[in-house]
């Protein structure tokens, strides 16, 4: 059940990714996808986004929100499943986070070769 489960994330993620791609735009910012978990029943999808660029991140979320529908119908026509999942988009912010701690261990080699 689970390797399913996986396949399914996967080419849930992939068209939904192609999907935006073709049929959304964003002035000056990447939107990408970093992951999809779908719920065992089907009936609802988490897609986590990240945002690079000028634009804020919540606005691309409110956007994505706001086009759902129309996301779900264009999914139902790409990917043949018994329940097309009800989107849930949230932001992913983990790329940010990543920065973050290596630039925090970096200044940590930093203040300890200063020592020596």
């Amino acid at each position: 059940m689970k390797h399913r489960m996986l396949r399914v994330n996967e080419v849930v993620k992939r068209e939904l990714s192609g999907i935006i791609a073709r049929e959304m735009n964003f002035e000056g910012v990447l939107v990408s996808i970093n992951h999809v978990d779908v719920a065992s029943d089907l009936k609802n999808a988490h897609v986590f986004v990240s945002v690079l660029g000028t634009e804020a991140g919540e606005s691309v979320i409110s956007k994505l929100n706001s086009h759902r529908a129309t996301l779900q119908a264009e999914l139902a026509r790409h990917v043949t499943m018994k329940y097309t999942p009800h989107l849930i988009f949230r932001l992913d912010n983990s790329i940010e986070r990543g920065a973050r701690v290596i630039e925090i261990m970096q200044e940590m080699e930093a203040s300890q070769d200063e020592k020596k």
